[in-house]
Protein backbone atom coordinates (compact mmCIF):
# COMPACT_ATOMS: atom_id res chain seq x y z
CA UNK A 1 0.00 0.00 0.00
CA UNK A 2 1.73 3.11 -1.15
CA UNK A 3 0.85 6.32 1.47
CA UNK A 4 2.49 10.05 0.83
CA UNK A 5 4.20 11.69 3.25
CA UNK A 6 5.17 15.48 3.24
CA UNK A 7 8.17 15.93 4.78
CA UNK A 8 7.94 19.79 6.59
CA UNK A 9 10.63 22.16 6.52
CA UNK A 10 12.34 21.57 9.56
CA UNK A 11 12.74 18.09 8.93
CA UNK A 12 14.21 18.23 4.95
CA UNK A 13 17.61 18.66 6.10
CA UNK A 14 17.25 14.69 7.63
CA UNK A 15 16.31 13.68 4.34
CA UNK A 16 18.63 15.07 1.79
CA UNK A 17 15.87 17.88 1.23
CA UNK A 18 13.34 15.31 -0.10
CA UNK A 19 9.78 16.94 0.34
CA UNK A 20 7.57 14.10 -0.18
CA UNK A 21 8.37 10.15 0.08
CA UNK A 22 6.34 7.20 -0.51
CA UNK A 23 6.11 4.52 2.43
CA UNK A 24 4.46 1.74 2.69
CA UNK A 25 2.20 0.67 5.36
CA UNK A 26 -0.89 0.10 7.13
CA UNK A 27 -0.91 2.47 10.32
CA UNK A 28 0.54 6.06 10.57
CA UNK A 29 2.95 4.36 12.81
CA UNK A 30 3.69 2.11 10.34
CA UNK A 31 4.27 4.27 7.74
CA UNK A 32 6.83 6.51 9.80
CA UNK A 33 8.76 3.04 10.81
CA UNK A 34 8.99 2.84 6.63
CA UNK A 35 10.28 6.53 6.38
CA UNK A 36 12.61 6.29 8.86
CA UNK A 37 13.74 2.98 7.18
CA UNK A 38 14.22 5.73 4.47
CA UNK A 39 15.85 8.55 6.73
CA UNK A 40 17.43 6.82 9.58
CA UNK A 41 18.16 10.27 10.67
CA UNK A 42 14.70 10.68 11.34
CA UNK A 43 14.20 8.09 13.87
CA UNK A 44 15.65 10.90 16.76
CA UNK A 45 13.74 13.48 15.16
CA UNK A 46 10.19 11.88 15.28
CA UNK A 47 10.16 9.61 18.08
CA UNK A 48 11.51 9.72 21.83
CA UNK A 49 14.34 7.58 22.32
CA UNK A 50 13.10 5.88 25.77
CA UNK A 51 9.20 5.14 25.08
CA UNK A 52 9.03 4.99 21.28
CA UNK A 53 6.28 7.17 20.97
CA UNK A 54 6.20 10.43 18.46
CA UNK A 55 7.40 13.37 20.05
CA UNK A 56 4.81 15.65 21.85
CA UNK A 57 5.82 18.62 19.79
CA UNK A 58 5.00 16.73 16.74
CA UNK A 59 1.42 15.86 15.71
CA UNK A 60 0.06 13.80 11.94
CA UNK A 61 -2.27 14.77 9.87
CA UNK A 62 -3.85 11.96 7.40
CA UNK A 63 -5.89 13.31 4.73
CA UNK A 64 -5.52 17.23 6.81
CA UNK A 65 -7.19 15.11 9.61
CA UNK A 66 -5.38 14.74 13.18
CA UNK A 67 -4.38 11.34 13.51
CA UNK A 68 -5.51 11.72 16.94
CA UNK A 69 -6.71 9.69 19.04
CA UNK A 70 -5.20 7.03 17.64
CA UNK A 71 -2.19 8.19 16.79
CA UNK A 72 0.12 5.66 15.55
CA UNK A 73 -2.31 3.26 15.57
CA UNK A 74 -4.68 5.40 12.83
CA UNK A 75 -5.09 3.18 9.55
CA UNK A 76 -3.77 4.06 6.50
CA UNK A 77 -5.50 3.47 3.09
CA UNK A 78 -3.78 3.14 -0.58
CA UNK A 79 -3.17 7.24 -1.93
CA UNK A 80 -3.75 8.60 1.59
CA UNK A 81 -1.37 12.14 2.58
CA UNK A 82 0.02 12.16 5.75
CA UNK A 83 1.39 15.30 7.25
CA UNK A 84 4.67 15.52 10.20
CA UNK A 85 3.89 18.75 12.17
CA UNK A 86 5.11 20.31 14.32
CA UNK A 87 2.81 21.75 17.05
CA UNK A 88 3.39 25.51 18.29
CA UNK A 89 2.65 25.90 21.97
CA UNK A 90 3.21 28.82 24.36
CA UNK A 91 2.59 30.14 27.67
Amino acid sequence: MSVTINIPQFLQPDTDEVKVAKVDGGTVGECLNDLVQQFPQLKPQLFNNKSGKLHGYLDVFVNKKSAHPEGLGRPVANGDELHIINIIVGG
